[in-house]
């Protein structure tokens, strides 16, 4: 048997002979940069788009006369002094809030943009809107002689819930590639409600608190109003609106990953109306309990309705948060059969825990450039598991689409071997040897070398280099035509992937 590194000096050589050099070029991706961002390997420069720098452009200055107008409404309405005090108080539990929503999209985090787009969509276009819709409701029932609180009941939860949806449903239609799931659904439309419900609470804040309490008895009693209101609605009940808005996120998630076209559709309608539904059901609550003068109607409906529909919203939030991580150990052995990566490196992947473990190794290993590079490594492994997956469901219909699922693959699995290069082979208490898809070749102390079964249950994170494969395995729609996994010459021939009829 040839020595242990035989796979990467045959395998080095061949790529050294490629236009492009293969992975081993001297200009690695920096550690910890995104795959698909600049510095990733083989990935083309991407064109200037005037049309797509028109649509962005269009948005920025939508959300922008958005803010300029919730400001100067709120500004008008409350007054400088009272604005600032509601705004001060609002933003406290914001914070805690959004750090919520980030720590269930610990696996794949989303771009930041979209993040930040979310929660301006929420708090300035949403509330914009449902200002002047409310508004505009509560003249006409006072013109017809009906109740004012009736604008609370059907008016508010209807187009409140629907603005703060839109924007996650723009990302949906426009940027579906990067939904991972239900996860992506309640992040999303998680930050929306935040952001609305900010803004809403300046009004509740600085209006019915300060500015209330100033007015009649001075800043004293407006302070207190504020501290009263602020337990009441923020710190008992400001789970609320994002409450609402996560089940209709649930049906946006489970659209972007479903293939049937009626599913599409009707999951988001159905997680919307549902949202609007609870959003109604908690504004009737006080409505009634003021009406009838039964407070016990109130404590009944949120102590043994709605504090029941938040603990289980929270525990199946937190079932799911594990969600990307079984779906690593449920897709990436595919790449394990084709020789991309070892059983080892899957485990690695299938908890949280176990992920925090290998970037622990991989400091010890390659410091700080090895930490970066893991980080990378992870977010590039846990991105091809959800393509693959996608492939897997249908949700690529189109030709084009179905070439750059191929491509991206392509590039995931380069970025992948660029990241491992800063921490694989470098820890001494590790043996040194090759994976070949099937076992491993190690080299053990005594110089003695033979193939090792892999273990039924790797915890180990990165043992062994790999022997790289020259072809990822095969898209799933190729599944029934002859195409198998295996390492060396059982891979999919060098044109594929073929055109899918």
């Amino acid at each position: 048997m040839r020595r242990a590194g035989w796979a990467r000096d045959d395998y080095a050589d061949r790529m050294a002979d490629t236009p492009s050099g293969g992975y081993l070029s001297p200009s690695p991706p920096v550690p910890g940069a995104p795959p698909g961002g600049p510095g990733a390997p083989g990935m083309p420069r991407r064109r200037f788009r005037w049309r797509r720098a028109l649509v962005l452009a269009g948005v920025i200055l939508f959300i922008a006369a958005s803010a300029i107008f919730i400001i100067f409404t709120l500004g008008a309405s409350l007054g400088a002094e009272a604005l600032l005090v509601g705004t001060a108080a609002a933003i406290l539990p914001v914070p805690v809030l959004v750090a919520c929503f980030l720590w269930l999209d610990r696996y794949e985090p989303e771009p930041l943009k979209y993040l930040v787009f979310c929660f301006a969509w929420g708090a300035f276009v949403s509330t914009s809107i449902s200002l002047l819709v409310n508004e505009t409701a509560a003249n006409w029932f006072d013109d017809q002689g009906l109740p004012a609180g009736l604008t609370a009941v059907l008016v508010a939860p209807f187009i409140e819930e629907l603005t703060k949806t839109l924007g996650p449903i723009l990302l949906l239609v426009f940027r579906r590639r990067e939904w991972s799931g239900i996860t992506d659904g309640l992040v999303y439309c998680g930050l929306s409600a935040i952001g609305f419900a900010m803004v809403e609470n300046i009004l509740y804040l600085g209006g019915l608190g300060y500015a209330s309490g100033n007015e009649q008895y001075g800043p004293a009693t407006g302070a207190q109003q504020v501290i009263a209101i602020f337990i009441g609605r923020i710190l008992l009940f400001g789970f609320a609106h994002p409450l609402f808005s996560s089940l209709a996120g649930i049906g946006l998630g489970i659209a972007a990953r479903s293939a049937d076209r009626r599913v599409r559709f009707f999951a988001p309608v159905a997680g919307l109306l549902l949202a609007m539904m609870l959003h109604g059901a908690w504004n009737l609550l006080p409505t009634l309990a003021e009406a009838t003068g039964e407070v016990l109607i109130s404590v009944v409906g949120i102590v043994g309705v709605m504090v029941p529909i938040f603990f289980g919203m929270v525990g199946f939030a937190v079932w799911l948060r594990a969600w990307e991580g079984r779906l690593t150990e449920r897709i990436l052995p595919d790449y394990v059969r084709a020789g991309w990566l070892t059983p080892p490196e899957v485990a690695a992947l299938s908890s949280l825990g176990r992920r925090h473990a290998a970037r622990v190794w991989a400091q010890r290993v390659g410091g700080e450039a090895g930490l970066r590079a893991m980080r990378g490594y992870q977010f590039a492994a846990t991105r091809l598991a959800l393509l693959r997956d996608g492939a897997t469901r249908g949700l690529d219909r189109r030709p084009a689409d179905r070439e750059r699922t191929a491509r991206e693959e392509r590039e995931l699995l380069d970025s992948i071997s660029m990241y491992r290069s800063y921490f694989v082979g470098r820890d001494p208490q590790s043996p040194v040897g090759v994976w070949d898809g099937q076992r491993y070749h190690l080299r053990f102390p005594d110089g003695s070398q033979r193939a090792v079964e892999a273990p039924e249950e790797p915890v180990v994170p990165i043992p062994v280099v790999l022997a790289p494969p020259p072809q990822p395995p095969p898209p799933a729609y190729l599944a029934g035509y002859g195409y198998g996994y295996g390492p060396h010459g059982q891979h999919p021939p060098a044109h594929w992937p073929p055109g899918h009829r």
